[in-house]
């Protein structure tokens, strides 16, 4: 998905929407959020990944600390003792999830492409891109502004 915005060069936002079957998945979201904030984006997409991987292995918040220490040693960086001292990505993730259960979510990951006058949920990445400039094409601002600067097709 990163790639995809970066490629069409639209914004991304993600939403934290912890899974309650996951008893670890809201303290693996204020993690990614740690990361998110405190190292770099990139880093937290990573761990996020890592831990959607890895989640058979995960079956308690116990398991969660150490596979999370782990991480953090692999990766070159000490864990910190207190994550989110002032619960400051709890109140985040925990705004995460009231917007997606508002909106039905019942799964994760869960993609959707937006546009001023509707959205698309995406469950086969690789239809992404195609959703994607389906999405373009149908937004009338963006396709005039194409139309008077014609870009090359980029094959995939």
């Amino acid at each position: 998905t990163r790639a995809a915005a970066e490629h069409y060069k639209i914004p991304l936002l993600h939403h934290d929407f912890p899974l309650k079957m996951h008893n670890w998945s809201l303290a693996a979201a204020i993690i990614a959020r740690y990361m998110q904030d405190k190292i770099s984006p990139q880093a937290a997409e990573d761990y996020r990944r890592a831990v959607f991987a890895n989640q058979n292995s995960i079956a308690s918040k116990e398991d969660l600390q150490n596979f999370t220490r782990h991480y953090f040693q692999t990766h070159g960086r000490e864990m910190p003792f207190v994550v989110d001292p002032t619960g400051q990505f709890a109140r985040e993730v925990q705004a995460d999830y009231q917007l997606g259960e508002r909106v039905g979510l019942t799964q994760t990951p869960t993609i959707f492409v937006v546009t001023p006058k509707h959205w698309v949920q995406v469950t086969d990445v690789s239809q992404l891109y195609q959703t994607i400039d389906t999405a373009l094409a149908e937004t009338p601002e963006v396709a005039a502004s194409k139309m008077r600067h014609p870009a090359k097709k980029v094959q995939r």
